[in-house]
C-alpha cells in the first residue's frame, strides 16, 4: 500500500478529525476556534491537527500571533481514487471488504 494512503486513512479513523475536516469545509479557521466544540484541551485539538497536517489533509499556517488551518481537499484525491474501484459492485458487501482488507494486510 502507499504510505501516503495509509495515513490518510490513518487520519480519518478518528471521528474528532473527521469533524474538524467538516469544520475546516466552511472556511480556514483559527486553531482556537477548531478547538471550540471540542472537549477536550487545545493540546489535544493540536494532536488531531498535526496528525491531519502530517496526512495532508489541512495546512497550517502562521499569521501574526494566530496559526490558521486550512484544508486541502485534493489530499483525498487518492482515496477517493482508490474507494472508487470498488463501486463496481451494485451493493458494497462490507463484510467481504473487511475480509478483502485483512487479506491485504497479511501479504
Amino acid at each position: 500500500m502507499d504510505p501516503t494512503l495509509d495515513r490518510t486513512f490513518a487520519a480519518l479513523a478518528d471521528p474528532t478529525r473527521r469533524a474538524i475536516l467538516s469544520l475546516l469545509l466552511e472556511d480556514d479557521m483559527a486553531v482556537t476556534d477548531v478547538a471550540e466544540p471540542f472537549e477536550m484541551s487545545l493540546a489535544a485539538v493540536s494532536k488531531h491537527l498535526m496528525i491531519l497536517s502530517r496526512a495532508g489533509l489541512i495546512s497550517q499556517e502562521k499569521r501574526g500571533r494566530v496559526k490558521w488551518c486550512k484544508l486541502e481537499p485534493d489530499a483525498m484525491r487518492a482515496a477517493s481514487t482508490w474507494m472508487k474501484g470498488f463501486g463496481q459492485f451494485k451493493e458494497l458487501d462490507f463484510d467481504a471488504f473487511e475480509r478483502f482488507l485483512e487479506e491485504e494486510d497479511l501479504s
